[in-house]
C-alpha cells in the first residue's frame, strides 16, 4: 500500500477516514478529543449523552489501537470528569504507564463557590508492551546553575543526570494559550507545542509517524513537523482544516531576515558663521591703554 495519507490532515471523520491508514504503521496515538463539556465545535461531538460519548470513544479506540506497531505507545487528553471510565476502557487494552496532570496555570480569580475550582487537565499515557519506544534523554530538562554547584562534590562529578538534566515529572506546569499568546490560533481548547513537542520527542523515534484523531487546531502535526516526524490526522471542521493548512504553510515559509538600514552619508560640513568676538577681561592696563590721550597744550609767550 503506498503511504499517499502520510503528512496529510482529512477533513472528515476520523470513524471512516482510519480506513486509509494501514494497520501497525503507526508509532504514536496522540490525541486530544472532545471531553463532552457542551463546547462548541462548529457541530455536536461535544454534546453527547454520557452513555453515548463513553460508546463513542470506545468505538473510536477499538478503530485506532490496531493502527499502532507493536511498540507503540498512545497519549489521550481528558477531563477528570470522564478520565477514570476511559482509563479502565483502555486498561482492558494497552498498559497504563503515567497518569499525567497538566497544571494550565489558570490565575486564582473566580470559579465555583461550591467546590474547588479545577485549574488541570489529565492525560493518559498508554504502550502496547514491554520494549516500547521511550528517549528519555531528548526531553530532560536542564539544572540550572545553583543546583549544579550544589551538587558539585566528588560523588556527582561525571553523573549523567547532572549534565543531561532531570527526568519530566508528572506534573507538567505549562501556561494555557491566553489570547495574546502568539501562538494561538482561533480554536477553543487548542494545547500549546511544549507539551506536545515533549510527548513526540519523547515516544516518537525520529522516522515514525504520529496520529492525532480530532487534530483541532493542528497542533499535533505543527509539533511532528517540528521535531522532523511524518504525521496523519483527521478533523470534521472545515473552519479548523482552513486552520491546519494556513499553520502548516506557515511552518515552509523563509525566516523574515531584516535588513540593516544603509547607514546615512555625513552630510557636507556648512562653513561656520562668523561669530562676534567674545568680550575679554578689562585690566586696569587696558583700561588706561584705551583711553584717548588729552591733546598737548599750546604754550603762549608775552611780546
Amino acid at each position: 500500500m503506498t503511504d499517499q495519507w502520510l503528512n496529510q490532515v482529512f477533513c472528515e471523520d476520523a470513524l471512516s477516514g482510519l480506513t486509509r491508514i494501514p494497520d501497525g504503521s503507526i508509532d504514536l496515538i496522540l490525541t486530544d478529543p472532545p471531553y463532552n463539556l457542551g463546547k462548541d465545535y462548529g457541530n455536536a461531538s461535544d454534546q453527547q449523552t454520557v452513555d453515548d460519548y463513553l460508546r463513542w470513544t470506545e468505538q473510536w479506540i477499538d478503530a485506532a489501537l490496531p493502527k499502532l506497531k507493536p511498540n507503540g505507545s498512545l497519549y489521550i487528553f481528558l477531563t477528570w470528569r470522564f478520565s477514570p471510565e476511559i482509563f479502565v476502557l483502555l486498561k482492558k487494552r494497552m498498559t497504563m504507564m503515567n497518569e499525567i496532570i497538566w497544571d494550565r496555570r489558570v490565575p486564582s480569580m473566580g470559579g465555583s463557590v461550591r467546590s474547588f475550582s479545577s485549574v488541570h487537565d489529565t492525560i493518559g499515557f498508554f504502550v502496547r508492551r514491554k520494549d516500547y519506544y521511550f528517549d528519555l534523554d531528548a526531553v530532560r530538562i536542564a539544572y540550572d546553575a545553583e543546583t549544579k554547584k550544589a551538587r558539585s562534590r566528588s560523588i556527582f562529578i561525571g553523573a549523567k543526570w547532572l549534565e543531561v538534566g532531570y527526568n519530566p515529572k508528572d506534573l507538567w506546569s505549562v501556561s494555557r494559550l491566553h489570547r495574546e499568546h502568539p501562538e494561538r490560533a482561533d480554536h477553543p481548547t487548542q494545547k500549546p507545542l511544549e507539551i506536545i513537542e515533549r510527548m513526540v520527542k519523547a515516544s516518537c523515534p525520529p522516522d515514525g509517524v504520529v496520529l492525532d484523531l480530532f487534530m483541532g487546531s493542528g497542533t499535533t502535526a505543527i509539533a511532528a513537523k517540528r521535531c522532523g516526524r511524518s504525521f496523519v490526522g483527521f478533523e470534521l471542521n472545515p473552519d479548523y482544516c482552513a486552520i491546519i493548512d494556513e499553520r502548516l504553510a506557515a511552518l515552509d515559509l523563509p525566516p523574515v531576515v531584516k535588513k540593516k538600514p544603509a547607514p546615512r552619508k555625513p552630510a557636507a560640513k556648512a562653513a561656520p558663521k562668523a561669530t562676534p568676538e567674545a568680550p575679554t577681561k578689562a585690566t586696569p592696563k587696558k583700561i588706561a591703554a584705551a583711553k584717548p590721550k588729552p591733546a598737548a597744550k599750546r604754550l603762549s609767550t608775552a611780546v
